[in-house]
């Protein structure tokens, strides 16, 4: 049976924000999934994989979107609390949910940041995530391979704009700054122009400049709308990096519409993130360069198993991640990180990742 099929099915049962599981063996409500929008796919993905697994294993469980909203979603985090959640999941917006973080820790409920961390925060311990920097190598290095970087001199750079996700998720600083470790040496030599805003680091201020808030598509979409008609203007762009697929769609949107890139051909490379099946199907058609692949099921299986563990008193194995307990420090506390494995997705083997693998179906791609 394929786990894609069932997270859509559980996707299809339900239309509201909020979904809300049987009641389990244990009584009450065990596990309040809370999630941080859905205007991004992978999301709504996400939470529904995370309520059927948290639901075969016997758990009671609800799961509810924020909508970009912290305020929002720190209500729905309450109202977890209140029905006596005993471990929550938490995929956050920004920094503000840090007040019911702390009301959970102080009503000794469990909190495990799911895929972002929860930054200036000290009232939770465990963080489950992909390897976000491998994720932006894989970004920087598939421009390094296309536009063949090692052989362009400084005489006759290639040009590039840079986009970054969220500044309030702090995964976007990951992504950049993976990808920034494979370009900045050409950027440096002179082989790759940046044109716009150009910084080598999530932490130079700039940053903020290419940053697109909640990860809006409209918000990147204007953006690159705006370096056609100014810093781009007299310059034809080989490569952009955008940090994810929702983000690369737009950005594609805004070139298609000038004339200078207004056919595949003339396209440059756009990067992307979250095999989305609207940008696989781009890189199948040669439109978008290439996506990164994380698979979202192993990623809410790990959740499940984690708290399962954590709720059952017993030590975390978490098959296919690896336990870092050095990096993920959230400015207040250093907090136990599992992390697994991204696969780049490309033209070449977007077949073999995604459909031989079973996360979509050769119909879902006509």
């Amino acid at each position: 049976m394929k786990r894609i099929g069932l997270i859509l099915s559980a996707l299809a049962l339900v239309a509201a924000v909020s979904f809300a599981g049987g009641q389990g063996e244990r009584g009450g409500l065990d596990i309040g999934i809370a999630m941080p929008e859905t205007h991004v796919e992978r999301w709504q993905q996400d939470g529904a994989a995370l309520l059927a697994g948290a639901q075969e294993l016997g758990y009671s469980a609800e799961v509810a979107y924020g909508d970009a909203d912290q305020g929002r979603q720190n209500q729905q985090i309450q109202d977890f609390i209140t029905k006596g959640a005993r471990l929550l999941i938490v995929g956050n917006i920004n920094e503000g949910v840090n007040a019911v973080v702390r009301e959970a820790a102080y009503e000794d409920i469990i909190v495990i940041a799911y895929d972002r961390l929860i930054t200036g925060s000290d009232a939770y311990d465990y963080y489950i995530t992909f390897d976000n920097f491998k994720v932006g190598q894989f970004q920087g290095q598939a421009i390094v391979d296309k536009l063949d970087l090692d052989a362009v001199g400084a005489d006759n750079p290639k040009h590039i704009t840079l986009f970054a996700g969220s500044p309030t998720d702090n995964n976007a600083n990951f992504f950049f700054d993976g990808a920034m470790s494979i370009l900045r040496p050409h950027i440096e030599r002179g082989a790759l122009n940046v044109v716009g805003p150009a910084p080598l680091r999530s932490s130079d201020g700039a940053f903020t400049r290419i940053a697109t808030e909640n990860w809006r598509a409209e918000v990147a979409k204007s953006r690159m709308e705006n370096l056609l008609s100014n810093d781009a203007r007299d310059v034809t762009l080989d490569a952009v990096l955008a940090p994810n697929d929702t983000l690369a769609r737009a950005i594609i949107e805004a070139l298609a519409a000038d004339a200078k890139y207004d056919t595949t051909e003339k396209l440059p490379v756009v990067t992307g993130q979250d095999a989305e099946l609207a940008s696989v199907q781009s890189i199948r058609d040669g439109r978008q360069y290439m996506t990164v692949f994380k698979d979202t099921r192993l990623l809410a299986e790990g959740a499940i198993k984690l708290a399962d563990a954590l709720l059952s008193d017993r030590s975390p194995s978490i098959p296919g991640a690896r336990l870092d307990t050095e990096t993920y420090d959230t400015g207040m506390k250093v907090v136990r990180s599992y992390l697994l494995e991204p696969i780049n997705v490309t033209r070449e083997n977007y077949r073999e990742v995604l459909i031989d693998s079973g996360y979509y179906s050769e119909s879902a791609l006509r």
